[in-house]
């Protein structure tokens, strides 16, 4: 048993500057050096390794087993996710049906703004909700390239669109794990969660269009734009607080595609936007302003594989059906190496609790199984035959290969930093702000979303810390526990895995760093606010009355 050392070198400004090193040397190489991103990740990787066994003192052989751990994880069910989503895609776009549901959108609206806030906000959240893991990125930002957008603009407007909707993703697994965590009451916390998020709820709409088209783009299509925001905050507000964590996304963006598109039946701007640059210099296709002229019936098969693809998604993350999988396919192994031979210390916990390390591999149960199911049904139905089948999965394996690389080596960097203690390092030093702790708290959040790639994750990295430090401080931990999850879903567009997804989804494989820098100030900046808010709910009245 090794027990984690939170500041090896007696003194916390240099602990901490050390147990930044990966993080810094991974966005470093990406964003500043134009290092192909499954180098900048084996490079990130490397650092990790190195500044866990020589200056934390963990293990050689245990810090290398953590990271085999993190490639597990990356590859199922990160990159079985992306994998079976590109491989759907390409299924489509050989028989042109990407083509014909890409132009039957021009049916509801051939507005480039309402288009992008249709797909990337309302369409999205759906899929964030019903799977998370990187699916809805990897729908959203294949569908605006479909659409013409310009590859910087499908993946960074992607990445911001998905951010309201994911501390109750996955059917609120973000929640439901926190509450595990921090012993605190799951309907108190999905409560809490969502005095907070609604108000982001109909921010980032506002702030997606911005960013694509500016201020007076954005300021002509604002009716649409709230309708989008309201129609899905008000059911987020409501669901959590009178339901719970696990229908909060599916209904929000549901009610929020209802209402959107009603709404666009009735009113559209004066000025229609046809083209899909917007802000980005690298361009976008302009596409005529008329609405095709395809049949019902071609437009209801081109639209059949994502509506399987939909429905599966969903039905996989019901909690009954995912229980009945596991019973007959799901395999846990104690990971070699490392299964409770590590152990958190306080002050991160209140005492030393040993780190399980189980893998589970639910293969059948995986969300992307369900992709993969959806897939094959469509293909079928679609009119392949097996051998084709079978050529297109071969192709998009060898598409991905890289992106596969880059997420196993992201996902290792994440486990290394666990086990080592290093994200735990980073985080006290958040924990040492005193009685500004609600915001810098917010801001581990943040970060613990950032290095893990995960709101699940953060949470189970930081939940307990962000109790123990409220508790100490005088704060109320079920605050600060729910500031947690919320400041966090600002980190997941700038987390590393997540960038691997767009930039595959949009086939632009080797850009990274470029994504990185445009949704770097994004991330910052709501999360800054996100601080702000929790920061007013810990101290100033009305706000304060928002805590339970």
């Amino acid at each position: 048993m090794w027990s984690q050392i939170y500041n090896p070198f007696n003194n916390a400004v240099l602990s901490t500057l050390a147990a930044a090193i990966p993080v810094v040397v991974l966005l470093a190489a990406l964003a500043f050096f134009h290092i192909k991103a499954h180098i900048a990740a084996l490079l990130g990787l490397l650092s990790a390794l190195v500044v866990a066994i020589v200056g934390f003192s963990m293990p050689a052989a245990t810090a290398i087993s953590s990271a085999l751990f993190g490639v597990a994880n990356g590859l199922l069910p990160i990159g079985w996710i992306i994998l079976n989503v590109i491989f759907l895609y390409q299924l489509t776009e050989r028989k042109g049906y990407f083509r014909v549901l890409r132009e039957s959108i021009t049916g509801i609206t051939t507005d480039r703004r309402l288009q992008l806030l249709l797909v990337a906000f309302s369409f999205g959240a759906f899929f964030e909700g019903a799977g998370g893991f990187g699916t809805p990125v990897a729908v959203t930002g294949a569908m605006l390239i479909g659409l013409g957008f310009a590859p910087l603009a499908a993946s960074g407007l992607s990445l911001i669109a998905n951010t309201a909707p994911v501390a109750f993703g996955a059917l609120g697994t973000p929640i439901i794990a926190l509450a595990g965590v921090t012993g605190l009451d799951v309907l108190q916390l999905s409560g809490m969660v969502g005095h907070q998020l609604p108000v982001f709820s109909i921010l980032v709409p506002f702030w997606l269009i911005w960013a694509f088209c500016g201020f007076r783009g954005m300021a002509a299509i604002w009716p649409a734009v709230l309708v989008a925001g309201a129609a899905f905050a008000i059911p987020q507000y409501l669901i959590s607080n009178f339901h719970g964590p696990w229908l909060v996304d599916v209904g929000a963006a549901i009610s929020s595609m209802v209402f959107l598109s009603l709404f666009l039946k009735v009113w559209q701007p004066a000025e229609i936007w046809t083209s899909a640059a917007g802000k980005f210099k690298d361009g976008g296709d302009d596409v005529a302003s008329v609405v095709h002229n395809y049949s019902r019936k071609e437009v209801i098969r081109a639209w059949m594989p994502w509506l399987i693809l939909s429905l599966l998604v969903f039905i996989w993350g019901v909690p009954e059906w995912k229980k009945l999988l596991d019973g007959i396919s799901v395999f846990k192994y104690d990971w070699p190496g490392l299964h409770r031979l590590t152990q958190r210390m306080p002050p991160v916990v209140s005492k030393p609790v040993p780190e399980a390390a189980v893998y589970t591999l639910n293969w059948l149960s995986a969300t992307g199984s369900g992709i993969l199911i959806a897939a094959l049904i469509s293909a079928l139905a679609m009119g392949y035959k097996i051998r084709e089948i079978f050529a297109v999965y071969w192709d998009t394996l060898k598409l991905l290969r890289y992106s596969l690389l880059t997420i196993a080596a992201m996902l290792a960097i994440g486990y290394t930093t666990r086990y080592s203690g290093l994200d735990s390092t980073l985080g006290l030093a958040f924990a040492h702000t005193g009685v500004f702790y609600p915001f810098f708290g917010t801001l581990l959040g943040w970060l613990g979303v950032a290095l893990t790639g995960s709101d699940t994750a953060s949470n189970v990295l930081f939940g307990g810390l962000q109790k123990t430090s409220a508790e100490q401080l005088g704060l109320s931990p079920l605050l600060m526990a729910a500031a947690n999850s919320s400041g966090g879903v600002m980190g997941k567009m700038i987390d590393a895995q997540s960038i691997v997804v767009a930039s595959t989804a949009t086939k632009w494989y080797g850009h990274e760093g470029e994504i990185l820098r445009y949704v770097f100030f994004h991330s910052i900046a709501l999360a800054c606010l996100v601080g702000i808010l929790v920061t007013l709910q810990a101290y100033v009245y009305p706000f304060t009355s928002m805590v339970k």
